[in-house]
């Protein structure tokens, strides 16, 4: 079986990607992957690590507004379609995956017209343009919310979920506590921004840490690289409570995860159906810097389910935050509901009925 995938940018797109990958090579050891990116995106530091191979296109998205650079990015396009009908030409992959990022574009569209199998998967509640474009020339979509549905062609969507919520499972709670240096008997609650962090979010926090002090709860804080250097400087006047761990990141996401009682984040798709999977329960504070605010729309699925708490960005305050915290954290009956109500909208096997969808079209059903 050969597999080729794209999908870049961020980790939204990446992370699923590769949990697709590593279940395909579970069921088929003999099966060969090539990963299709760009150079400057998130993909090409993480991909060659996983000893994955890599292939390059030259490509840059869409501007919202009327810009010369829609012309060059139109030639880059149609460039970026040339190169890949030749990577595709040399591995002659059975399916053609596309998991989102403007890189997709002309990898997807190119294999669509060599007549290679082709799915995307959408991780969002509202897709993109480049998901919206190849929706046309797909044999199939994915998808992980029902609300992105109605955006796309309806005999060819089908719900998988996002194979990144079956990595988490199975996971070493304990372990993953003490990988960051928390009790393992205290209640314990997971705050960050993602993968590069919040200022907004930061300086809620800090604000925090003398509260967060006398609390019979303990606190991850995660600021994200690019911030932590500022935020040390905070809190060594403010001080750092023997309650909350600092951490500028971590590579160990699933196993501390697995280990924690509530989170508190943005709300990107993977860090939902991590927690989903987990049935955690959430506090969300949604990116308003997202295309088509899809980050609001990805936290009121959850909190529709009573899986989570909205709160807009606007409306973040430090006493807000630590209240809300206290009502679930501190609330067992709350915290029992919620954790259930989690569990309820988690796909646990997203990776598999993703798997199934691809062998299926393979197949040519």
């Amino acid at each position: 079986m050969k597999i080729a995938v794209s999908g870049g940018g961020t980790g939204g797109h990446i992370y699923p990607a590769l949990a697709l990958i590593r279940e395909i090579q579970k069921r088929h050891k003999d099966a060969k992957v090539i990963y299709i990116g760009t150079l400057n995106g998130l993909e090409s530091k993480i991909i060659p690590k996983e000893n994955i191979p890599f292939k390059s296109i030259h490509i840059t998205g869409f501007r919202r507004k009327l810009s010369f650079e829609n012309v060059k990015t139109v030639l880059r396009f149609i460039k970026g379609v040339r190169d890949s009908r030749k990577i595709l030409k040399e591995f002659k992959p059975d399916i053609v995956v596309g998991t989102g990022g403007y890189v997709c574009g002309p990898v997807v569209y190119a294999a669509a017209k060599l007549k290679i199998p082709t799915i995307i998967h959408e991780q969002n509640s509202v897709p993109g343009l480049t998901n919206k474009f190849l929706s046309r020339y797909v044999k199939k979509i994915a998808i992980c919310f029902e609300q992105a549905r109605e955006f796309f062609p309806p005999e060819k969507v089908v719900f998988t979920g996002n194979p990144r919520a079956s990595e988490v499972l199975g996971q070493d709670g304990i372990k993953g506590r003490l990988s960051v240096g928390l009790s393992t008997t205290m209640p314990s609650v997971l705050i960050f921004g993602g993968s590069r962090g919040a200022r907004p979010i930061n300086e809620t926090v800090i604000k925090l840490l003398p509260e967060f002090a006398g609390k019979p709860y303990q606190v991850l804080y995660i600021t994200g690289e690019v911030h932590y250097e500022e935020v040390k400087k905070e809190v060594e006047l403010v001080g750092n409570p023997k309650n909350v761990a600092i951490k500028p990141f971590i590579h160990n996401m699933p196993e501390v995860l697995a280990g924690m009682d509530l989170v508190v984040s943005r709300a990107g798709a993977t860090t939902l159906a991590e927690i989903t999977s987990l049935g955690i329960p959430a506090i969300l504070i949604p990116s308003p810097y997202v295309t088509n605010n899809h980050q609001e729309k990805n936290a009121n699925s959850l909190s529709e389910h009573g899986a989570a708490k909205v709160m807009l960005e606007k409306d973040l305050t430090s006493n807000g935050l630590v209240t809300a915290i206290d009502r679930i954290l501190l609330n067992k009956e709350t915290l029992k509901e919620m954790k259930a109500n989690s569990k309820k909208i988690g796909v646990p096997d997203s990776a598999a009925r993703l798997y199934n969808v691809i062998i299926d079209l393979i197949k040519g059903n």
